[in-house]
């Protein structure tokens, strides 16, 4: 079994003893119950991690370990970036929760024409905080030092030049009908920044699939059948990390 992961803000240490407390520390000791002689890795969540031995506890929050030394993991290339339109309830929250065990690299919550969901005001913010929480933890629970960013909201122009910019995008979509390639057989870069767009469960609209398609965006599908909004993101991921060459 890999070490379990913690999240500090910093790695300032006092010789080799780090001092994990906080509510982290406080999972340790408490619930993990970690003990004497047990690995783990403390990770700033942007790559920069230190796997070090625990010595020991103090009350029931705070775990002492031995960090002899930091490391920082590369970021990956390509990059791949999630343009998720807002599900219904908390399907988005399980969309970020299995697109970051996945090994996704940006999250774009997207307010397309047909979502449901609206994100407004207060509202907004609380449900923008969750995603950003549940990508925290899933990557604390995936062992990943390198957590996904979740974005601030985009509109459908924001997420245009957003695919403007990508060395590849595509609109994943349900038309069949609409001209269309494979996500399995199109071609990728080796390097630079992969943009993908789910749409909501009523679909892409024409007008939003036409303005993607001009940004430079193409129309693709994952296979014969339809996907939930929920579970198209992290498909498309997991495809994407096994042809770039991120799974070998």
């Amino acid at each position: 079994m890999t070490a379990p992961v913690f999240v500090v803000e910093h790695f300032r240490t006092d010789g080799a003893r780090y001092v994990l407390d906080g509510p982290e520390g406080r999972h340790a000791v408490s619930v993990k119950r970690l003990e004497p002689g047990e690995e783990v890795v403390l990770t700033d969540g942007a790559g920069r991690y230190a796997v070090c031995e625990v010595v020991g506890t103090e009350g029931k929050d705070r775990l002492i370990v031995h960090l002899a030394s930091v490391a920082e993991e590369p970021p990956p290339s390509p990059r791949i970036t999630v343009v998720q339109a807002l599900p219904k309830g908390d399907r988005g929250e399980l969309a970020v929760e299995t697109m970051t065990e996945t090994g996704v690299d940006r999250i774009v919550p997207w307010q397309a024409s047909r979502c449901i969901t609206q994100w407004k005001g207060e509202r907004g913010l609380k449900a923008l905080g969750k995603w950003r929480s549940t990508a925290r933890e899933a990557g604390k629970q995936s062992r990943r030092v390198r957590f996904p960013e979740v974005a601030d909201t985009a509109t459908t122009k924001q997420v245009a030049a957003l695919l403007a910019r990508a060395d590849f995008a595509a609109v994943l979509h349900s038309d069949f009908a609409h001209e269309s390639i494979p996500l399995a057989t199109a071609e990728l870069p080796s390097e630079g920044e992969i943009v993908l767009v789910v749409g909501p469960e009523g679909g892409v609209s024409r007008d939003e699939l036409a303005l993607f398609e001009e940004a430079g965006a193409r129309a693709c599908v994952l296979g014969p059948s339809v996907l939930r909004t929920s579970t198209a993101g992290t498909a498309a991921t997991a495809l994407l990390l096994g042809r770039t060459g991120r799974w070998s």
